[in-house]
């Protein structure tokens, strides 16, 4: 009997590149109709320093999850102070998706986004405010509780304050008790935060 030959798998189709794989090249390419030329783009990106700005003018416009996810990841990578000016715009976006991308990104660049903290915890706007304090959250840096006790003295909005105590619930220490107490009289007359402030001393005095 004959042998037959194994069938040839098959193999994911090429994309030709539109653009020259340098940065004029690339930035034009994050504008292509194709969003697989423009996740191509977004990733060859990540090794350009001089990326950043455009990495984030392209994810204030771009729709297509994945082409998203790889900005967000270039950006990362780059991780730099223009980096986090390009994401921190995204913090006031309507696109929770974009926002909680954002957030997220920005929390793996420690030392990056520390010298905008201040300023985020000071902005006008009392969401940039909580998701700055969400941020705070998962951001590895030795001035979070800091931050988070500063919130709880000077910040005037009461969800600001609560999502603040929460967070300290998680990462405190006895050294943020009086900071605590200090915010439970502040809205002494609001319960959640009696409560919220009642179980972050729990935690943080546990044995």
């Amino acid at each position: 009997m004959a042998l037959r030959k194994a069938p040839t798998p098959s193999l994911h189709p090429v994309h030709a590149r539109e653009h020259a794989r340098d940065f004029p090249g690339l930035s034009q390419q994050l504008t292509s109709a194709d969003p697989v030329q423009r996740r191509h783009a977004a990733r060859d990106l990540a090794r350009m320093p001089q990326a950043s700005p455009v990495l984030g003018q392209a994810l204030a416009k771009e729709t297509d999850a994945s082409v998203r996810e790889a900005l967000f990841t270039s950006l990362g990578t780059l991780a730099d102070d223009s980096a986090v000016q390009a994401l921190i715009p995204l913090l006031r976006t309507e696109d929770a998706a974009l926002r909680n991308g954002a957030i997220e990104t920005l929390s793996g660049m420690p030392q990056a986004v520390g010298p905008s903290i201040q300023r985020l915890l000071q902005d006008a706007d009392p969401d940039v405010r909580l998701f700055t304090v969400n941020l705070l959250g998962d951001l590895r840096h030795a001035e979070v509780n800091a931050w988070l006790c500063q919130v709880l003295r000077q910040e005037p909005e009461i969800n600001v304050v609560a999502a603040a105590i929460e967070v300290l619930a998680e990462t405190g220490s006895a050294d943020e008790r009086a900071a605590l107490l200090g915010a439970r009289d502040r809205f002494s007359d609001d319960p959640f935060i009696g409560f919220a402030t009642q179980v972050a001393l729990e935690r943080i005095e546990a044995p």
